[in-house]
């Protein structure tokens, strides 16, 4: 009992990430960050909507100018991280998110809700961009994985818990309920601002000629390219895919809202009871053969989706989606450790705020074209959705082993 006892915690001290203090604080603010996006995000139609009485429509438009917004702002970004430093344009970026969400209680007319979006848009455009930045100059080189990771674990965590305790706090019988939402909300951004104090900023490369880098050199750079690429086609089809399994598992298998809070929350857990130790088992082992078995377990996922779709209903499907649920959340531990550490390395220094705006923009794309797709399809014939999602994750897959032998043989293994 003692020496099982004693593996027990020698494999859990086995998991530290062994990262540098300033990402652990940077990180803990990312956690209240992460838990104000989960307190809102997922109730913002509902408020529009059945609170402040605009059309869906009209809502549709408001949170799609938010988009439009921040990618319009995200090249920008990108730009002047790359004078500036990450941290300096990540704390303006958390002041615009805090005014864009923390003011919606104010909301009256529908213009009111698109300024106030759009201000929240350039907010996230510039966010990601410089804290990706942040995060890979505060981690060593051979530690950024491990840092990714942490931040995929405290970001899935956060929204987990902000989803719960937002559906506790939320209902449309009272409006003061939505003020208390969206005032925690801006708190939280506020909060990660103040964590930001703590943070070093890691100085900015010195260039000979006295410029920074131009977008023209990430063009040239074919490998990065090939990876955003990739990454564009894994959130279409995993990521924003899986943000339609609730109106899937309602319409055709008729499970209730609280079983799917419950679908999502338990793909939270899996993720932050996976991540660290994936992460270990990474280390040492070939990227993008990693991306391309993320790619397999997704489709897996997709294909347990449609058999609980087709087969089952009401209790019986919401487990069989539960199910499905977790094996996606393990194929998201293989992304976060790999996809963004890589797309750090691959970066120089003098240009790493665009190639994390270029990164983002892919993110964005994929997000886009994903529930464009996958809406069009849901409405025609919903089960073929799962089928046509796992092919595409197993093409983006492939594509992955192909795309290897082009990657410098120095970055084709997460470092061990």
């Amino acid at each position: 009992m003692e020496t099982s006892l004693r593996r027990v915690v020698e494999y859990l001290r086995s998991l530290d990430p062994r990262l540098p203090r300033a990402v652990w604080v940077m990180e803990a603010g990312g956690l209240a960050n992460a838990f104000g996006n989960g307190l809102a995000f997922p109730f913002l139609f509902i408020y529009l909507h059945n609170v402040r009485g605009f059309p869906l429509g009209t809502v549709g438009l408001i949170v799609a100018a938010s988009a439009v917004a921040g990618i319009a702002t995200i090249p920008i970004s990108g730009a002047i991280v790359d004078q500036l430093g990450g941290r300096r344009v990540l704390g303006v970026s958390l002041v615009l998110l805090a005014v864009g969400y923390g003011l919606l209680p104010l909301v009256r007319e529908p213009w009111h809700a698109l300024v106030l979006m759009a201000i929240g848009g350039v907010g996230n455009g510039a966010f990601w961009p410089s804290q990706s930045t942040l995060l890979a100059g505060l981690a060593p080189v051979e530690r950024r994985h491990a840092a990714y990771g942490l931040q995929r674990v405290t970001r899935n965590l956060g929204i987990g818990l902000g989803g719960l305790t937002g559906g506790l706090i939320a209902t449309t019988e009272s409006a003061a309920s939505y003020t208390v939402l969206f005032a925690l909300d801006a708190a939280t951004f506020l909060v990660f601002l103040g964590v930001l104090a703590f943070v070093p900023d890691p100085p900015l490369p010195e260039h000979e000629d006295g410029l920074g880098g131009r977008y023209l050199d990430v063009l040239r750079d074919r490998v990065f390219l090939g990876v955003v690429g990739l990454n564009a086609m894994w959130v279409a089809a995993g990521y924003a895919v899986f943000e339609l399994v609730p109106v899937y598992a309602k319409n055709e298998a008729g499970v209730t809202e609280k079983a799917i809070g419950v679908i999502f929350f338990v793909n939270t857990v899996a993720i932050v009871v996976g991540q660290l130790p994936l992460v270990k088992l990474l280390e040492g082992r070939r990227r993008m053969r990693a991306l391309a078995f993320m790619t397999l377990v997704w489709a897996t996922a997709w294909l347990v989706i449609l058999a609980g779709g087709v087969w089952f209903e009401g209790a019986a499907a919401a487990l069989v989606f539960a199910v499905g649920a977790v094996i996606f959340g393990f194929g998201e531990c293989f992304h976060g450790p790999t996809q963004g550490a890589l797309v750090a390395d691959l970066a120089a220094d003098r240009v790493r705020g665009r190639y994390m705006a270029f990164s983002t923009l892919s993110w964005e794309v994929g997000f886009a074209v994903g529930p464009a797709i996958g809406g069009l399809v849901l409405g025609t014939a919903p089960n073929a959705l799962w089928v046509l999602a796992a092919a595409t994750c197993l093409l983006a897959g492939f594509g992955a082993t192909l795309l290897e032998r082009r990657v410098p043989v120095a970055l084709r293994l997460t470092p061990a």
